[in-house]
């Protein structure tokens, strides 16, 4: 179970600038960091908001505070500061939150995230500064090669010939703004570059993998074999076929799993229920996690695997890596493509995707009582195995998330709607 943290939450501490993340608060969590990792020095990125500077700075000067030399890659996608830090790595961005957000992530020495334990010992070491020392000119310039160092990587370890594949490439004016095309480019592909032209308030804003509406009408507008689309600091991808319709983290999952022919894959609670199905009929043991990437990470590293991700759109994939990386899954996603020889429609049809519903009902409390875990339980055992019901309390708000899968979307939104009302009369 996730151990209880104030600031931290799925993936790092975020919130809106100025009011829930301060300078202050990003200074004091260096510091902490900096004490807790022993001084390790410390290579920080950040993604395309306007208030990455500015934290940048508090960042610094509390690593600095902790005995951390800290340096600068400047605009980075989240994957590329754990692949090239030589010492420990932070991030500074709120992934796939919209601009007023901002946030910071840490990597421990050698590209691994922390652990909620971990995490929870940052916190104990935490005090909020009431000043800081903003001498900037104490800090060294951005080291700009090291984005083209891992563009050079990732095409090396992860890219495959694309010659011709014709690819629309939804940048979410975020932080692979620059390094996204240039990779499909230098394997071959023909490349449609959209939300790549980051203000420093437009990141994640009718664009990217959060809104597929633009790069899906694009898509089925225009003579494209696929199109592809990444969150803000570039750890999330999702894609969408040449018609336009898109493809969730499961189906990608799924694609890559036969095309790479794992043993293994691990995914969270959230997967669905058809690419157990799938799994199951081509011998793939499934792992399932907690919702959460990092969970997904401890289980490979735990059940030795290096394939594993989300239907949100984070793909694990750890030979040659770290960490979850969006262009390292499109590339690969792409690779599957030309190796088929097959649309990518066709692919993604391989996993019968069983329909969802989902509501979030509002409660008093979060614990489940007996009367939820025994309709839970009754409900499963009622559509078993063409379906499941799943109840989950919010790990940051006061709700209970209800997931339903049938084999039709009459049947999984009535199951959903059942046991959304056990939830509200014993909780709400």
């Amino acid at each position: 179970m996730p151990v209880e943290r104030r600031y931290f939450g799925t993936d790092g501490v975020r919130g809106i600038v100025g009011e829930d993340l301060t300078e202050g608060l990003v200074a004091g969590l260096g510091r902490a960091f900096a004490t807790w990792s022993g001084g390790a020095p410390v290579l920080i990125g950040r993604d395309t908001r306007g208030s990455g500077a500015s934290l940048e700075l508090a960042l610094s000067a509390g690593l600095a505070a902790g005995g951390s030399e800290p340096s600068w890659g400047g605009i980075l996608p989240t994957a590329a500061v754990a692949l090239l830090a030589e010492g420990a790595g932070a991030v500074i961005s709120a992934s796939h939150n919209p601009p007023e957000y901002n946030g910071v992530k840490f990597f421990a020495p050698g590209g691994r995230k922390l652990t909620d334990a971990e995490e929870a010992e940052v916190e104990a070491l935490l005090e909020v500064p009431a000043s800081l020392e903003p001498a900037a000119e104490r800090w060294p310039e951005p080291d700009d090669g090291l984005r083209g160092r891992y563009v050079e990587l990732v095409v090396e370890r992860f890219g495959s010939p694309l010659v011709g594949l014709r690819i629309a490439c939804d940048c979410a004016n975020g932080a692979l703004s620059a390094l996204a095309p240039l990779a499909f480019e230098r394997l071959g592909a023909l490349v449609t570059p959209l939300g790549n032209e980051p203000d420093g308030t437009n990141i994640n804003v009718g664009c990217g993998a959060t809104d597929l509406g633009f790069l899906a009408q694009t898509v089925s507008e225009g003579d494209f074999d696929l199109g592809v689309a990444f969150d803000g600091d570039g750890d999330r991808m999702l894609a969408v076929d040449a018609a336009g319709t898109p493809l969730d983290g499961d189906q990608i999952l799924a694609i890559l799993a036969l095309h790479l022919q794992v043993d293994l894959v691990a995914v969270t609670s959230l997967t669905n229920l058809g690419f157990h199905h799938l799994m199951a009929e081509r011998g793939v043991r499934v792992v399932t996690t907690d919702v959460g990437d990092r969970y997904v990470l401890e289980a490979l590293r735990r059940e030795g695997g290096v394939l594993g991700g989300e239907q949100s759109g984070h793909v694990i994939y750890l030979n040659g890596h770290t960490t979850g990386d969006g262009l390292v899954a499109a590339l690969l996603l792409c690779g599957a493509l030309v190796r088929s020889g097959e649309p990518l429609k066709r692919l993604a049809a391989t996993m019968k995707r069983f329909p969802q519903a989902i509501e979030n009902v509002a409660v008093r409390e979060k614990e489940l009582t007996l009367r939820v875990r025994e309709e839970e339980r009754r409900l499963n055992a009622e559509l078993n195995p063409r379906g499941r019901v799943l109840v989950r309390p919010s790990g940051t708000e006061r709700v209970v998330r209800v997931l339903a899968e049938a084999e039709t979307q009459e049947e999984s939104e009535r199951a959903c709607s059942r046991m959304a009302a056990v939830v509200a009369t014993e909780l709400g």
